[in-house]
C-alpha cells in the first residue's frame, strides 16, 4: 500500500537591527522587535492560523489522516511571545494523536558543518522543548534545511534518533528512487527518509503559476511503480497563504487529500511509523546536500568569502559560548547562528529575499558588526583571561563531560544487558528466592534442634547419680563414710561391717 507522509515546517526569521560601529560596546540589543512582531503578526494571520484550522479539522474528518512538524526552538520563542495562538493550536492538533513533531537544532543553523558538541547542545534543547510542549520526546531528526551527510547520519544515530528526513538529490540517489526506505551508510541503525522534489514541489512551488487539482496530483503518486510505497511531501507552512495566497483554493486543495487518496488505496503514515520498516539498502552521502537551489548543497550559505569568514569567526567562540552559562548570550548565539543570515549575504543570482539589506555586502557588514559585539561580550566573560587559559579551561570541562558521557554509556549499556533476560526466568528466580528463606528458617531450626538434644542428655546424665546417691544415702553410711576417713584400718573394718 502506498503511503504519504506529509511533514511541515514552522521556522520564523529573527530580523536584525541595523547595527553601526560606534554601536559596538556600549548597544549590545541586536534585534529589530517592530519588524520581528509585524512580520510573525502577519505570517499568523494569512497563514498559519487558517492553515492549521484546516489541519485541525482534516485530522478529526479523517482518523486515518496523518500530518508531522519540525519547528525550531528560536522560532517558537518568537510565537510564543508574538502569537501564541498558533502555539495554541499546535497543541490542539496535537491532541489528536495524528501528529508527530520532528526534532531539529534549536536555532535552525549551521552548527552541523562547524561544532560537535554544539550541535549536540543545540539538538538536546530542542528535543527537551518538544517533550515539555507536546508530551512525547521525538523519534526522528531532521536537520536544518534538510543539511545531510553520512558523518552527519552517524551523529544523529548516537543521539538515539530512528531515523532522519533528507533530500532525494539525484546526486546522491543517481537512478534509485527516493520511494523506499534506506539506511545511513556509516550507522545502519538510522534511516533516511528522502523528500520527493518533484511531487513536493508542484505544491509549494508550482501550485499557482501551474493550477493543479488535487485528483491529478494522487494520480500520480499512484502510478509511481509497484513497490515504491512510500512517499515524503515537505514544505514550509507558509506555502499555505504566503507563497501562494489563500485566494489560489490552496487550501480547498489540502481538504480534498484525505478522500481523493482513500479511493486511490493510497494511505497516510508518521515518519517514526515508517522508520520501524524494512530497509532496502544503503546510501553513501559523502558531501553536503540540502534542499535549497538547484545544486541541492550548502552553496547558498558558504558560497562566497564574506560567508565564510563571518561562518568561521562565529563558530571560533562556540566552545565558549556552550560552557559560559550566560543566558543572554546563550538567546544571542541562538539567533545569530540562524543560517538566514549567512543566506542575506548569498552572492547567487536569483536571489532576491534580503530582509532590512539592499544588498549581501550590506547584510554582511551588518552581521559583522554585531558579530564583533557579540564576541567581545564573551571574552569579557573569561576575565580577561588570554586564549590559551581559555581553551584549556574548556578543554578541561570536555574531557569531564566526556568521562560522564562514558559512564552513561556503560549504564545503558548494563541496562539493556539485563532487559534481555527471559521475563519467565526471572519471575522463577524470583519465586524460588521467596521460598528459601522459609525453607532455610526449617534447616536451620533442626540443625540447631540436633546439636541440642546431646546437650540436654549429658545434662540428665550428670545430674542423675548425684540425685540418685542423695535418696539412698543413710545415716548409718554417713557415720560408716566418717569413720573411713580417721584412719585405713578402722575403714576395713567399716567395710566389713
Amino acid at each position: 500500500m502506498k503511503k504519504i507522509c506529509l511533514y511541515f515546517e514552522i521556522h520564523q526569521i529573527i530580523h536584525l537591527k541595523r547595527y553601526r560601529f560606534f554601536d559596538i560596546g556600549r548597544d549590545h540589543y541586536y534585534y529589530d522587535d517592530y519588524e520581528n512582531e509585524r512580520s510573525i503578526n502577519d505570517i499568523a494571520e494569512r497563514s498559519y492560523v487558517p492553515a492549521l484550522q484546516t489541519l485541525i479539522q482534516m485530522c478529526k474528518d479523517h482518523p486515518e489522516f496523518r500530518v508531522a512538524f519540525s519547528l525550531s526552538g528560536c522560532g517558537l520563542e518568537q510565537l510564543e511571545f508574538h502569537a501564541p495562538q498558533v502555539v495554541d493550536l499546535l497543541q490542539e492538533i496535537n491532541s489528536t494523536g495524528q501528529v508527530e513533531f520532528l526534532c531539529e537544532p534549536y536555532s535552525h543553523g549551521l552548527s552541523s558543518l562547524a561544532n560537535e558538541e554544539s550541535f549536540a547542545a543545540e539538538v538536546k534543547r530542542m528535543s527537551d522543548r518538544i517533550k515539555e510542549l507536546f508530551g512525547k520526546r521525538p523519534k526522528v531528526f531532521r536537520n536544518s534545511s534538510l543539511i545531510y551527510n553520512d558523518e552527519i547520519g552517524a551523529q544523529v544515530a548516537a543521539m538515539g534518533f530512528k531515523g532522519i528526513l533528507t533530500e532525494g538529490a539525484k546526486q546522491v540517489l543517481g537512478w534509485k528512487s527516493p520511494h523506499y526506505i534506506y539506511h545511513c551508510a556509516s550507522d545502519p541503525r538510522l534511516k533516511l527518509l528522502l523528500r520527493d522534489i518533484n511531487l513536493s514541489e508542484d505544491i509549494t512551488e508550482r501550485f499557482t503559476s501551474h493550477p493543479l487539482m488535487a485528483d491529478q496530483w494522487l494520480d500520480w503518486i499512484a502510478s509511481t511503480p509497484e513497490g515504491e510505497n512510500v512517499i515524503n511531501i515537505f514544505g514550509e507552512l507558509v506555502t499555505f497563504g504566503i507563497f501562494h495566497p489563500l485566494q489560489s483554493g490552496i487550501l480547498e486543495f489540502l481538504k480534498a487529500i484525505p478522500v481523493l487518496a482513500k479511493e486511490r488505496g493510497i494511505g497516510f503514515a508518521l515518519p517514526s511509523d515508517l522508520c520501524a520498516e524494512k530497509s532496502v539498502g544503503a546510501i553513501e552521502v559523502p558531501y553536503n546536500i540540502s534542499w535549497v537551489d538547484e545544486e541541492r548543497d550548502t552553496s547558498c550559505w558558504l558560497g562566497n568569502v564574506m560567508q565564510r569568514e563571518a561562518f568561521n569567526k562565529l563558530y571560533s567562540v562556540a566552545d565558549r559560548v556552550r560552557v559560559c552559562g550566560d543566558r543572554r548570550i546563550q538567546m544571542d548565539w541562538d539567533c545569530l547562528q540562524a543560517s538566514n543570515n549567512f543566506r542575506f549575504m548569498t552572492t547567487k543570482p536569483g536571489y532576491q529575499y534580503r530582509g532590512i539589506y539592499d544588498s549581501p555586502y550590506d547584510a554582511f557588514t551588518n552581521y559583522m558588526n554585531i558579530l564583533g559585539d557579540f564576541i567581545s561580550r564573551v571574552n569579557n566573560l573569561y576575565g580577561g583571561a588570554d586564549n590559551e587559559e581559555i581553551d584549556g579551561l574548556i578543554t578541561m570541562i570536555k574531557n569531564q563531560g566526556d568521562e560522564l558521557a562514558a559512564k552513561d554509556k556503560e549504564i545503558e549499556r548494563l541496562r539493556k544487558k539485563l532487559e534481555k533476560y527471559n521475563p519467565t526466568e526471572v519471575t522463577e528466580k524470583k519465586s524460588v528466592a521467596k521460598k528459601e528463606p522459609a525453607a532455610k528458617k526449617a534447616s536451620t531450626a533442626k540443625k540447631s534442634a540436633s546439636k541440642a538434644a546431646p546437650a540436654s542428655k549429658a545434662t540428665s546424665e550428670q545430674m542423675a547419680p548425684k540425685s540418685v546417691a542423695k535418696t539412698i544415702e543413710t545415716p548409718k553410711a554417713k557415720e560408716v563414710k566418717k569413720a573411713a576417713k580417721k584412719s585405713p584400718a578402722k575403714k576395713t573394718a567399716a567395710k566389713k561391717k
